[in-house]
């Protein structure tokens, strides 16, 4: 097994852990620091981890989704529309460089307000 599908593998047996009973268990926040050390297949499995809790909860939502105003993933969904897991991931890396003094900010963050946001105000 490659170490990619590993990486997927155990993010997604983390994330199963944590809706399972683990939720009460503190969750560290991924920052800049973590991820300008990471390996690009660490990056990779980070974002599908994301990529995927978003789909479950569009799933779950079934075939009337949930207004912008009640759910963060609809909005999530239409800000990165056209971006890839690899298009996240240049993005990310890109911010990171350029914006080293600010590598305690958390990732989740930093795709929120420069990658989501812009992304909505393309789509207004």
């Amino acid at each position: 097994m490659n170490r990619y599908l590993q990486a997927v593998m155990l993010v997604s047996a983390m994330t199963l852990a944590l809706l399972a009973g683990g939720a009460r268990a503190e969750v560290p926040m991924v920052s800049g620091e973590h991820w300008v050390k990471s390996s690009d297949e660490q990056k990779k499995a980070y974002l599908l981890g994301i990529a995927n809790m978003a789909q479950i909860e569009l799933a779950y939502q079934g075939p009337t989704p949930v207004s912008d105003d009640r759910s963060v993933v609809s909005r999530m969904s239409r800000g990165l529309k056209g971006q890839t897991i690899d298009s996240v991931r240049l993005g990310l890396d890109k911010w990171y460089a350029a914006n080293s003094d600010r590598l305690q900010r958390p990732v989740i963050e930093t795709i929120w307000f420069e990658m989501v946001v812009p992304g909505l105000q393309k789509t207004n």
